[in-house]
């Protein structure tokens, strides 16, 4: 049995991610979005004003500003391994972050939990350049901020879109720039319309706050799967 050393092995579960991708969603997670996107339709306009205003405001912030960048304590010497380790650390901590201002916005009813749609984007986009630091991207290149929002869009995109933004992100290197502009209009409704149904249920008074905690804290989760997995496609 081959003794695989830490990176080879994180380049191998890296394939099986990507591999995965390719994969239909499950009935239930079609059935789902079928029942999502009738709700979606008896939504107020307002609440999906707040959605698109909400990512494009974060798209602009994330290509023009310095609002998602803070400090963070990065040793040019650590391996691989460490790196990783340090990214899952940010991942649990961003994730109980995401958690608890999800129940906090749930428990307040309809329209605070509408505010939650750009609290958790910004949660979001901070975790996403804070893990990239670590890995050692420049996040103050432009090139690699959309990177960084192709990975974003990658970690919340339908079965109908995903395997373009998977080519783009696993071959970005080899793109010309026309092909690395994004797409806000794409982005936002790729991201309101892969929002889990239960997240819809966090605009109910005060279940709201058990479903916001719980869906909040998986969404964070699942921003750091894609993350990790195309990090290391990209470095290994």
């Amino acid at each position: 049995m081959l003794n695989l050393n830490y990176e080879e092995k994180a380049k191998q579960e890296a394939l099986r991610w990507s591999k995965s991708l390719d994969k239909r969603s499950s009935i239930i997670q079609r059935s789902s979005k079928q029942v999502q996107s009738r709700i979606n339709e008896k939504i107020p306009d307002r609440v999906h004003g707040v959605v698109t205003d909400s990512v494009r405001a974060m798209i602009e912030a994330a290509l023009t500003t310095s609002e998602y960048i803070r400090p963070v304590k990065v040793h040019p010497d650590w391996s691989f391994e460490e790196r990783e380790r340090q990214v899952r650390e940010l991942v649990k901590t961003y994730k109980k972050t995401a958690s608890v201002e999800g129940a906090g916005t749930g428990f307040g009813g309809f329209w605070l939990g509408v505010a939650d749609f750009p609290l958790l984007l910004s949660i979001k986009m901070k975790f996403l350049f804070d893990a990239a630091q670590v890995y050692g991207w420049n996040v103050h290149s432009y090139e690699e901020r959309v990177y960084l929002l192709h990975v974003f869009m990658l970690a919340f995109s339908s079965d109908k879109a995903r395997g373009e933004v998977k080519r783009k992100v696993l071959e970005w290197n080899d793109l010309e720039m026309k092909e690395k502009n994004v797409d806000w209009k794409a982005l936002q409704i790729e991201y309101r319309d892969t929002l889990d149904l239960v997240k819809l249920l966090q605009l109910l008074p005060g279940f709201g706050a058990i479903v916001g905690y719980v869906a909040n804290g998986r969404l964070l989760e699942q921003l750091g799967e894609t993350t990790i997995q195309t990090s290391r496609l990209r470095l290994l």
